[in-house]
């Protein structure tokens, strides 16, 4: 939930997405749609996007879930990077945000690729494992509530295979996990994921400082 790398100057982040990102008219075009809308700093990176298409492409996967998808701007990255046959679950409380990225999708010729399933995100993902899903996803990307974090993540290491990765977005959260003056409700959630993932041993993890901070993990 930021479109630029927190605390990178303006003239590197140009650069950064000058050099390390290739022009990509499907999603500039969805870019450009959500940057018209007041909470548009909820919309990843152009190099978070891009970073997350490569990761995807290099561990295979085949099968992904998403919490939290907005205008769809991650969706359609994610999608792109799938195989033909590949599967993207994209679970939100709201259609609304959603039906500006859906003709983007198909834009892309990705739509066919991704199930979007609108209601409370903790609810679709019982209902996911209730279903068989269990061990079957090769990558999670949580973007949602914070509060709701917590159990995103129990929830995503259940669904995740072995050797799968998780990504969790925002835990940095703008600097405010470092600031002791700051005990709003989410920003308490953040901080003590990102304790709780540090300390995990089911899983190995690192923290980037990318976008606004995405913490992988690899399900061990």
């Amino acid at each position: 939930m930021s479109r630029v790398s927190f605390g990178l100057p303006a003239e590197l982040q140009d650069y950064v997405v000058k050099v390390g990102t290739r022009p990509n008219p499907h999603r500039a075009a969805l870019r450009d749609a959500t940057n018209a809308l007041e909470n548009a700093s909820m919309q990843i990176s152009e190099e978070q996007g891009n970073f997350m298409y490569l990761l995807i492409k290099m561990i295979g996967a085949r099968k992904c879930l998403e919490v939290g998808t907005f205008t769809g701007y991650s969706a359609l990255v994610t999608a792109e990077a799938l195989p033909p046959d590949g599967e993207l679950i994209c679970c939100d409380i709201s259609s609304e945000y959603p039906a500006i990225g859906r003709p983007h999708w198909e834009t892309a010729g990705v739509a066919s690729k991704i199930d979007l399933r609108i209601g409370p995100a903790t609810e679709t993902l019982e209902s996911l494992l209730a279903t068989g899903h269990a061990g079957t996803f090769d990558f999670a990307f949580i973007d949602a509530d914070k509060p709701n974090y917590d159990a995103y993540y129990e929830t995503a290491l259940r669904l995740v295979r072995k050797g799968g990765v998780i990504g969790i977005d925002n835990t940095l959260w703008y600097a405010k996990v470092i600031d002791e003056d700051v005990q709003d409700d989410d920003t308490i959630a953040l901080r003590a994921l990102n304790l709780k993932v540090h300390a995990d041993p089911r899983v190995e993890m690192v923290l980037l400082p990318i976008g606004d901070g995405l913490t992988l993990c690899r399900v061990n």
